[in-house]
């Protein structure tokens, strides 16, 4: 028996420049509240990673890494019916509000995503935001999703990449 389950607000901030979305919290995640919670998916492995940033287990910690980062985190779903924490089960979904919160932090220049299901929903429902924000499909960090930790990390560096990229801009424009 699905249940209707619901998402967290965004992890986000003026300065993010990146917005990574996610399909739905899984079980474990909506049960402690935290994005990516479940111990064996392998995204905070993967960003902390990337950063050279030892793990850090505190979750208020894990959520100012990403802001000092300039990443934002949402989901593409604000509410569905879903049984388990499978994304090929979600049914009934109900969408967050992309425009309004592109609005609202109108420095994110680039949308990852973190898997196919929201990947491909994201792009259903917002095509021209997709295409406007570069949307990219990076594998899901779910332990379900079966690929080479190292092929994952190697796909998932193009967040670091693009930030970086974006830090030598704005490090030439105020130095010119």
């Amino acid at each position: 028996m699905a249940g209707i389950i619901q998402s967290f607000p965004p992890v986000a901030s003026s300065a993010s420049k990146v917005l990574i979305l996610g399909s739905m919290p899984g079980a474990e995640s909506l049960r402690r509240h935290q994005y990516y919670a479940h111990p064996r998916n392998q995204f905070w492995k993967i960003l902390f990673e990337l950063f050279d940033v030892d793990l850090i287990q505190a979750y208020s910690e894990r959520e100012a890494f990403l802001l000092n980062r300039k990443m934002a985190v949402w989901d593409v779903f604000k509410y569905c019916e879903r049984a388990g924490s499978l994304d090929q089960n979600i049914r009934n979904e109900v969408y967050n509000d992309f425009p309004s919160f592109l609005t609202g932090y109108s420095e994110i220049e680039k949308i990852f995503c973190n898997g196919k299901k929201s990947y491909d929903s994201f792009r259903r429902k917002y095509p021209r935001l997709a295409e406007k924000y570069s949307c990219e499909a990076l594998p899901s960090t779910s332990p379900a999703y079966v690929l080479k930790y190292s092929e994952k990390l190697e796909k998932w560096a193009s967040v670091t990449r693009f930030l970086s990229e974006k830090d030598k801009k704005n490090e030439n424009a105020t130095s010119g």
